[in-house]
């Protein structure tokens, strides 16, 4: 017998009869067996239990999304108009130089503007205003496809909503969080206010370029009018500015803002409110500068470096501080140097910059509260023999050294003959004397032996960034060029590597990581490097230059152009790179004015007290113009040794009147009579008599 068979279960008789399942014997395939199986209850289904917790847990999220915004962003806020920015600058030492605050302008209606005016903002800013909730995931959609799969210029998917949020009480900052509350105050805006309160709010505290915040200063700053009285072109050309106000201000750049302008016509176009034949009957806007009430509170240094301080720092702010490159006591120094440069009718610029590009001095004028405008940024002037420097680092690289010869001789390019200013040919000479005595013939037979593209790569790779014409023409510098990137090519040199690119901010408000890359310099090859300072040190100790000799080692190369309109000195010393220029604003010419002469000097005296060091005796000079004796009309400078020469009692005597201001007594050469013998004893001459020996320079 077996024990381990199973026994069938024996069921209970007292347990009463259970129901049939209706799901017995059902595989899945087709109705269950007996008709459709019962419901369960509502809170008993797993997909409803799940839902609600969700919701719940999205419940809970959204209170403490509020709450956290309300303690980091104060929803309150945004309803009310921001506070007028202020901007104060630091020199490098921490002390203040500048205060800026803003120019508001009074709040505008949008309801009681042109529709034209309106409509050029939203064409060009938030195309479906009007149906959006505060956000435009269209817009989204189309900036994250532009700026990732072409090369078109980047774009931005912000909604006007979500840019006046940004700009009434947020950072410029681009982070997630600083994003997400962006998005949930634009919600909180379009519940509390409607369409044209959100537009007026925007279009009352915009930033407009110049320092001007809302469209009715920037209205009246740049037109004139009222913000009710814009036309469409200037409602275009303000429309255009929001994307990059101090890049296209039109009082810098007219240009680029009329071609902003065109853009946005084209936008009206596209969204239905202009017709094509209205767009093209669209001119471009023209300007209309207001005077301003009173004087500005800047520099020509606070000047330059606010827009990009202000454009780092957010664009609309309580009070602001921001610390600059700018030494105070070079900043005295440049100043002090242009007051004791005697000028007359002319103007004066002056830069001076680390090796890195760090500008710690700027002067654009010779009086700030006369003339606003920055000589040293804003004008473009020829260089003239300064320009050499790249010419002669074009032969360096192509295979020459300081100790090679070039012809000082006539030459004729085509159908351009240079001759050196002076007449004086030499012949054979070396490059470095050459460069020294700055032959226009030999600057001539280079660009031609080396070609115009070599040297328009030179300039180029230094950080020349301005048209150069490739013609022979430009080795005597007849391109123009700002006195601030040409020091930054100077500047290349002093640093061994290029470009250089000046820069007024300190490093804490430099770019990010990944900007400094894209902007690496890259070192100049030695050989060439060491050739070119020996050229600029040869310019200083016996050439052009040697009003700019200092007791410690000097390089840099003077420059003057035609007619004498523009001269120049650039170099540097002790760590210290400058820049000086000088001419008159309407480029008329400027008789006795050179290179070598005042602006020579002006730059020894900055340096000398920006060094600490003391001019260094010099030799005879080498000047750089026949005409540096001063004529009775339009003088500005004594360039040259001024001589009356008479007699009294049968005796010759003279008076000499030397270029720094001191008076010599001197004693006049006796001539020879036709029937005096040849070989009686010559006269002696006093010593003290200095004879120049006039040098061609310019064109």
């Amino acid at each position: 017998m077996r024990y381990d068979t199973l026994y069938p279960e024996i069921a209970d008789p007292r347990a009463a009869a259970a129901p049939p399942d209706p799901f017995d014997g059902f595989a899945g395939d087709g109705p269950p067996p007996g008709g459709v199986p019962p419901r369960l209850p509502l809170r008993q289904r797993p997909w409803w239990r799940w839902s609600m917790r969700g919701l719940a847990a999205l419940i809970v999220l959204f209170v403490l999304t509020i709450g956290w915004l309300v303690f980091t962003a104060p929803l309150s806020k945004s309803l009310e108009p921001p506070v007028p920015p202020s901007i104060t600058l630091l020199s490098a030492e921490g002390n203040p130089i500048a205060k800026t605050g803003a120019e508001v302008g009074k709040p505008v209606d949008a309801a009681k503007l042109p529709d034209h005016v309106v409509e050029a903002f939203i064409a060009v800013e938030d195309r479906r205003f009007r149906s959006h909730w505060g956000i435009d995931p269209r817009g989204i959609l189309r900036a994250f496809v532009n700026n990732v799969f072409t090369s078109n210029s980047s774009q931005g998917g912000s909604t006007i909503t979500q840019q006046l949020a940004k700009n009434a009480f947020l950072s410029s900052k681009r982070t997630f969080g600083r994003k997400f509350q962006e998005v949930l105050i634009a919600f909180w805006l379009e519940a509390w206010l409607t369409k044209d309160e959100i537009l007026s709010r925007y279009l009352s505290n915009v930033y407009f370029g110049d320092n001007q915040y809302g469209l009715d200063a920037a209205a009246r700053h740049y037109f004139s009018r009222p913000a009710d009285d814009l036309t469409t072109a200037q409602a275009a050309m303000l429309a255009g500015l929001v994307k990059a106000p101090s890049r296209l201000a039109p009082s810098t750049n007219l240009k680029g803002a009329q071609e902003r302008q065109k853009v946005v016509v084209g936008t009206m176009v596209d969204a239905g409110f202009l017709t094509e034949a209205e767009g093209r009957a669209v001119a471009p806007a023209r300007l209309r500068l207001a005077r301003s009430k009173q004087l500005p509170s800047g520099t020509y240094f606070a000047d330059w470096v606010l827009p990009e301080a202000r454009d780092r720092s957010g664009e609309i702010a309580t009070e602001q501080t921001v610390t600059t490159t700018l030494e105070t006591r070079m900043q005295r120094a440049a100043e002090r140097a242009v007051r004791n440069a005697g000028l007359r009718q002319s103007q004066i610029a002056i830069v001076a910059m680390r090796p890195d590009g760090r500008v710690i001095a700027m002067v654009g004028g010779k009086k700030y509260a006369d003339s606003p405008f920055n000589r040293a940024t804003q004008a473009r002037r020829q260089p003239g023999s300064t320009f050499k420097l790249f010419v002669y680092l074009a032969a360096l690289r192509n295979g020459m050294r300081p100790d090679s010869t070039v012809l000082d001789e006539p030459v004729t390019i085509g159908e351009w003959s240079p001759k050196n200013n002076d007449g004086r040919y030499r012949g054979e000479i070396t490059l470095r004397q050459a460069f020294a005595r700055s032959s226009n013939v030999a600057a001539a037979r280079l660009i031609r032996d080396v070609g115009p593209r070599a040297v328009i790569r030179a300039a180029r790779d230094l950080g020349i960034s301005t048209p150069i014409a490739e013609e022979a023409s430009i080795a005597l510098g007849t391109s123009t060029v700002s006195l601030l990137e040409l020091t930054a090519a100077y500047a290349a040199i002093a640093a061994g590597e290029a470009p250089v690119r000046p820069r007024g901010l300190s490093a804490e408000d430099e770019p990010g990581w990944f900007s400094r890359f894209a902007n690496m310099n890259r070192p100049l090859g030695s050989r060439e490097l060491e050739g070119i300072r020996e050229l600029m040190a040869a310019a200083v100790s016996e050439g052009t230059g040697q009003s700019a000799a200092l007791s410690v080692e000097t390089f840099g190369k003077t420059g003057t152009t035609q007619d004498n309109r523009d001269a120049l000195f650039l170099g540097y010393a002790g760590g210290i790179v400058a820049g000086v220029w000088m001419g008159n604003d309407d480029n008329t010419p400027n008789p006795g004015l050179a290179g070598g002469g005042a602006p020579a000097r002006v730059w020894r005296d900055f340096m000398a007290q920006a060094l600490g060091v003391t001019a260094r005796p010099r030799a005879e000079p080498v000047v750089e113009n026949l005409s540096d004796a001063l004529t009775d009309e339009g003088q500005n400078f004594i360039d040259a040794p001024i001589e009356i020469e008479g007699s009294i009692g049968g005796e010759g005597v003279g008076v000499r009147v030397n270029p720094d201001g001191s008076i010599e007594m001197t004693r006049p050469e006796r001539e020879v009579p036709e029937d005096e013998e040849l070989d009686a004893p010559p006269v002696e001459r006093d010593r003290r008599r200095r004879e120049p020996v006039p040098e061609g320079e310019g064109l």
